[in-house]
């Protein structure tokens, strides 16, 4: 290939930005369980232009003629977005061009080549003097013979050069289920309202048909291992004649074959109050509208299945406490199986429910405590969770002491490894807001990132201190050629979180919790320190295999 050209490999969590110089790794070396998606970047820079780059994948042969074939592998290239100035209390931002929305070489769903985008994954003309990338997903069938598996990429440019790439991956003897452990959610990308909001702008017209773009959302949810949000139909009860409520066989029908095809664990419900509007006046139509859940939940037949009502985001004012007082605790009354979720601490603030304060608390009014990372405290969580209670978490904005905060510009290992920080806290899941795809401000997310403005000192066109990438997982697909969204690599570090929490639950069910804690606590002390070392986790997480490997109890074990 060209004279000059670098190619080099990076299999941790880490962006690599278009300054970085090149790296040492020539080849990659993987390992992962059965059902589990794993990942790697391809890098290149080059002294010269290099017109015409494309990468194609290879099939990997295993033990006894077995073959992971390269029809598993999923290949996007990374686009880069400059970002000139940083997140808000981001001390260590340099500019420089970001990778973050990744370009499919296919279409995700049908698998045929994209045409008529925007932008396109190859081929690939490489500019002088930049770093830029590939990045590829292997799925590793849930029937793979355990063994290691060896292959070869091959990096291709015009006039017959290529460079190879030697990939070896080693299968581990245990799967990973279907359905993931950790409750997450995240909602659904909201592109009715993005094609809505640029509509009287001249923007560009709604998709001709939004089912295939709603399927097509909920499928990269799911393989993500997130939960897919199901269509808002199937889960309202109808009123019926006697002034009862019901939900008709039809939506529990459509409910279970959606939970069955994105492998839900959690199902958010509409809020009570779309039939109740007096929680404590109407006691009885209150528990007529939960029980309709209840009847559904018993026919649906899914005993995993979580289902939830979110009463209120982030109640910090008096009317918002009395509010969650009253209709979470009648709620909660009616033993219903539609659990109360609010996104709060489980302690008492000063100026809520603490001293001289006369709000009170929110104890016998939630079910679901979903504290920022910044504001848990484990003492007071584990006093909920002995109670029979539940802890989630999720973060916003940069609030608080430094976690491990969402950004483009952070280091990619803060989305990783919150999941490792939950499991040693016994939090049971993960939630984020903005249904994934917050772009209002910005009329085009490819060229400028999408960013949150917050009040204070101005930074970016004067609107305020930015949070570079807040609320945005996914980017809008018609850039590169259809409709619906791509992921994010910031998507795929949450997913190898959410992976990881799965290694530890399965270690956990085999009475190994203890052995696992304390790999866990080693790297994650808390959600304010931990190891910043991407290569630490991805030690750790073969130390775990090994472990769940050696135990004849594992599951899908050979």
């Amino acid at each position: 290939m060209a004279a000059g050209l670098d190619v080099w490999t990076v299999a941790e969590t880490r962006h690599v930005l278009r300054s970085d110089l090149p790296g040492k790794e020539s080849s990659v070396r993987l390992g992962a369980a059965r059902n589990e998606w794993i990942s790697f970047q391809v890098l290149i820079r080059s002294d010269a232009p290099v017109r015409g780059i494309g990468l194609e994948a290879g099939d990997l042969r295993g033990p006894s003629g077995a073959v992971l074939s390269r029809s598993g592998a999923r290949l996007y290239r990374q686009h880069q977005l400059y970002l000139e100035i940083g997140t808000h209390r981001n001390d260590s931002f340099q500019p420089d061009w970001y990778p973050d929305p990744l370009i499919p070489f296919e279409h995700p769903v049908t698998g045929k080549k994209l045409e008529a985008g925007r932008f396109a994954a190859v081929p690939f003309d490489l500019p002088a003097g930049e770093t830029h990338g590939f990045w590829v997903d292997i799925h590793v069938p849930s029937d793979a013979a355990a063994g290691d598996y060896r292959g070869v990429w091959r990096l291709a440019a015009g006039e017959g050069l290529s460079r190879e790439v030697p990939v070896s991956l080693t299968v581990w003897g245990f799967a990973l289920p279907k359905t993931p452990t950790l409750v997450t959610e995240f909602g659904s990308p909201r592109l009715r309202d993005y094609y809505r909001q640029q509509a009287p702008s001249g923007g560009r017209p709604e998709p001709s048909d939004w089912d295939a773009v709603d399927a097509q959302c909920a499928r990269l949810l799911s393989d993500h291992r997130f939960n897919a949000t199901p269509p808002r139909e199937v889960l309202t009860p109808k009123l019926q004649p006697d002034g009862s409520f019901e939900i008709p066989g039809d939506q529990v029908r459509a409910l279970r074959e959606f939970i069955d095809r994105y492998h839900v664990n959690a199902v958010q419900t509409p809020h009570p109050s779309s039939a109740v509007k007096d929680p404590e006046g109407e006691r009885g139509k209150l528990r007529s509208w939960l029980g309709a859940f209840d009847r559904a939940a018993g026919e649906l037949d899914r005993s995993h299945v979580l289902f939830y009502t979110y009463l209120r985001d982030e109640p910090n004012t008096i009317e918002d406490y009395r509010y969650v007082q009253k209709w979470g605790r009648a709620v909660r009354e009616a033993g219903s199986v539609v659990k109360v979720l609010v996104v709060e601490q489980p302690w008492t603030e000063p100026g809520k429910g603490g001293a001289n304060s006369d709000w009170g608390d929110l104890y016998g009014a939630v079910d679901i405590w979903c504290p920022l990372f910044s504001l848990h405290r484990p003492e007071s969580a584990a006093l909920r969770q002995a109670q029979g209670e539940s802890v989630w978490t999720y973060t916003a904005l940069c609030q608080g002491p430094p976690t491990p905060w969402w950004h483009i510009d952070f280091p990619l290992l803060h989305y990783r490894v919150p999941a490792w920080m939950a499991w040693c806290d016994g939090m049971k899941g993960l939630l984020y807001w903005g249904g994934m795809s917050y772009w209002r401000r910005t009329e085009d997310p490819w060229t400028v990132a999408p960013f949150y403005t917050g009040s204070g000192r101005p930074q970016q066109g004067g609107k305020g201190i930015v949070f570079q990438g807040e609320g945005s997982l996914v980017y809008p697909a018609r850039d590169v050629g259809y409709d619906g969204v791509v992921p994010t690599i910031r998507l795929k570090a949450l997913r190898d979180g959410i992976e990881d929490y799965e290694y530890l639950a399965i270690l956990q069910r085999l009475g190994r919790a203890a052995e696992a804690q304390s790999m866990a606590r080693s790297l994650a002390k808390s959600f304010f320190q931990w190891n910043p070392d991407p290569a630490a986790y991805e030690a750790a997480r073969a130390r775990w295999a090994a472990m769940i490997v050696s135990d004849p109890r594992a599951p899908g074990r050979e």
